[in-house]
């Protein structure tokens, strides 16, 4: 094991790897019950979605710490979540089982692009800021559904959302969740939203807003209500223009969320080198396996978590700390009992943050120049105004090449990005008829 991790090569040991992959599972566990209760909104099984996103992330997050060697962890992403639910579900209409088809599909083209070297291709043909863009886009898109769970925002005929009722008992828990997760998260408090998670769970049994769980420890919830129903479809309907978009949309968000993780986690850990991350093919081929995994279990794309800083920031090095968050992933199958006290009020304060984590890649957007400010504004706002993750990307991929050619700098854009110009009007000439 030390031969093969390389622990001294790395200057670490199985204590500090050990603690690392503690750190890293602490500070993604949230995911368990966050998920669930996000793809259980689109009608799916909440026990077998809990099972499947335990097992997404135990072998995801392995496959990542054996074959590519990187103390990375994976499990079902926030965002793609939310866009599998309220987009891809609730807002076009489309069945679950046909949605995950969608993210199988994904995952097997993105292997595709993977083993034939053609990601450099995909990541320049995409301007950098419609990536961020996209985003920042996805982070208010989750923020509102964060504030929408709590009661902090609620439907209103005149102004279609107003304020809700503050001093409601389950809208006061979520704000406590928020301030506490908040308070952990200035603090530098590693696995401060899973921590704030617990505290709030625990307020809102104190106060009664919350019933407590009949148990801690109870037997896996079943796989069966999910396993293999990307595959049980009526392959008539199957191939659409609207599964098209959403495919794109999940092989899009994916891939550049992976490669900034990885690569930002790398950088952090010392491993790239004259700005390469070595053994880049095999992290990505590792989490698209996960991602087409995943799907086949019962939950939606699964990616690289950044919150594996915290493990690297930890001391882990090697891919040693994923096997061990992948362990503890697996331990957590037996923990279901508690999806009973992990409401909406209680999953607000994830959703919020991790909006806010999303949100700072607007930084980096060059607001000057009017020409990407457009396409970049329209992304950012559209995903929560129209409830679809889709719709911005779709929007912002519309107005680019448009500005950019008004600016007179048409061959700036690349041939790829015009023929999504077309994919994404027909897309939305589809859905006007």
């Amino acid at each position: 094991m030390d031969r093969y991790f390389g622990f001294k090569e790395h200057g670490t040991s199985y204590r500090k790897e050990s603690v690392a992959g503690l750190t890293t599972f602490l500070s993604m566990a949230y995911i368990l019950f966050v998920n669930p209760m996000i793809l259980a909104d689109a009608g799916m099984d909440l026990g077998a979605v809990f099972t499947a996103t335990a097992l997404a992330a135990a072998l995801g997050t392995l496959i990542m710490g054996v074959v590519a060697k990187y103390p990375i962890a994976l499990a079902p992403g926030m965002g793609l979540n939310a866009f599998f639910a309220y987009s891809v579900v609730l807002g076009l209409g489309i069945d679950w089982q046909v949605a995950l088809f969608g993210v199988f599909l994904s995952g097997i083209i993105f292997i595709l692009i993977t083993v034939f070297k053609i990601r450099e291709l995909i990541i320049n043909a995409i301007p950098a800021e419609l990536k961020y863009a996209a985003a920042a886009g996805i982070g208010l898109f989750i923020a509102f559904i964060g504030l929408k769970g709590a009661g902090i925002v609620v439907p209103y005929e005149a102004t279609a959302v107003t304020l809700g009722n503050l001093l409601a008992p389950p809208t006061l828990l979520a704000i406590f969740g928020v301030v506490v997760t908040v308070i952990f998260m200035v603090r530098g408090i590693k696995g401060g939203i899973f921590y704030g998670m617990v505290l709030t769970s625990i307020a809102g049994i104190i106060t009664g807003v919350i019933a407590p769980p009949e148990a801690i420890v109870g037997s896996v919830p079943s796989l069966a209500p999910t396993f293999g129903q990307a595959f049980a479809l009526d392959w008539s309907t199957v191939f659409t223009w609207q599964l098209l978009v959403v495919v794109l949309t999940f092989l899009f968000v994916d891939f550049f969320d992976t490669a900034g993780t990885l690569y930002a986690v790398a950088n952090q850990a010392g491993f790239v080198k004259d700005n390469k991350l070595p053994r880049a093919g095999k992290a990505l081929l590792a989490d698209s396996s996960a991602t087409s995994i995943g799907a086949i279990l019962g939950t939606s794309t699964t990616t690289a978590y950044i919150e594996s800083a915290s493990g690297v920031a930890a001391g882990g090095r090697t891919g040693f700390t994923s096997v061990v968050t992948a362990g503890l992933f697996l331990v957590a199958l037996f923990f279901s009992p508690l999806l009973a006290v992990v409401t909406e009020q209680v999953t607000a304060a994830a959703l919020i943050i991790v909006g806010i984590l999303m949100a700072s890649s607007l930084g980096l957007i060059d607001w000057k120049r009017f020409e990407i400010a457009v396409p970049a504004f329209v992304t950012v706002i559209a995903m929560p105004l129209t409830y679809s993750i889709a719709t911005g990307i779709a929007m912002g991929f519309i107005l680019y090449p448009i500005t950019m050619v008004a600016k007179g700098k048409a061959k700036e854009v690349h041939p790829i990005m015009y023929v999504l110009f077309f994919v994404f009007l027909a897309y939305f000439i589809f859905l006007s008829e």
